[in-house]
């Protein structure tokens, strides 16, 4: 098995389960006991400014203008009240985890306090839960044709607005993700 750590995976149109339709998943971590991946591309009904209000008690005054408007997003459904900042490589954190030279994830709360100031990293995403997947359960969905992999792209994942990332990513891959048939083998 080859390990899809720092990978991006693409659901299929054809995938129904109301997380991941249509999303983009960031795999953190892989292995023969399974996998862990945020969900990068799917709003949350928070913004970083109203998430750091409950976990900070900042007032609004308080908190950088860079984090007013930005979304946090549904990483996945395990461990919803989790949060996650995915984001460039930047050490110094609590609890982080380096994915790859470029992309670190992080857990610790000491990353929130600084988001939107100058000590934050210079890209980042933000999510509350995350994405599981047992032993061997990913390799059956692969099987069963409901992903599109890739390698992680710094720039899609930080740069790309979420709502364009799904159909952006699988053209990366030279695929109009709209021309794919519903049934499986056949084009």
């Amino acid at each position: 098995m080859e390990s899809l750590r720092n990978h991006l995976l693409i659901a299929m149109p054809t995938l129904k389960d109301p997380y991941f339709s249509r999303s983009v998943t960031y795999i953190c971590e892989h292995d023969d006991k399974g996998a862990m991946g945020l969900i990068i591309n799917q709003p949350a009904p928070i913004t970083v400014s109203e998430l750091l209000k409950q976990v900070e008690h900042l007032e609004l005054d308080q908190l950088p203008n860079a984090t007013k408007e930005r979304k946090v997003y549904s990483g996945g459904p395990v461990s919803p009240e989790r949060g996650f900042v995915l984001h460039s490589a930047q050490h110094g954190w609590t609890s982080s985890l380096q994915v790859s030279p470029e992309i670190m994830v992080t857990t610790s709360k000491d990353i929130l306090t600084s988001l939107g100031t100058e000590a934050a990293p210079d890209q980042y995403i933000v999510t509350l839960g995350y994405s599981g997947w047992s032993e061997g359960q990913l390799e059956e969905e692969l099987a069963k044709n409901s992903w599109l992999t890739i390698p992680a792209d710094d720039d899609l994942i930080f740069n790309v607005p979420a709502d364009k990332l799904w159909e952006e990513a699988a053209k990366r891959l030279g695929i109009d993700i709209w021309s794919i048939s519903p049934e499986v083998g056949h084009a």
